[in-house]
């Protein structure tokens, strides 16, 4: 996996290097972008079932939640990559 990703074309200073429609961190400060995104993910999943008392309540939090922080992640990834 390491080798493929070192085979992308990367631009010089890039945090991400795109991969199958989606972007993967490849330097420091992508992950440091990208493991409190996936905290965030994390969190809210955790909060949403555990204080809504019902199940779709919590789909229905977590839903516009993800979305919200899955653009924002994928606008950053894509300007720094």
């Amino acid at each position: 996996m390491v080798q493929k990703i070192s085979k992308l074309k990367r631009r010089k200073g890039a945090w991400f290097v795109p991969l199958r429609g989606s972007y993967i961190p490849v330097s420091w400060q992508g992950w440091c972008t990208y493991l409190p995104f996936m905290g965030y993910l994390a969190y809210s999943m955790f909060v949403a079932f555990a204080y809504t008392g019902n199940n779709w309540k919590a789909i229905l939090w977590i839903v516009p939640n993800w979305t919200a922080a899955t653009i924002v992640m994928t606008w950053i990834a894509k300007v720094k990559s």
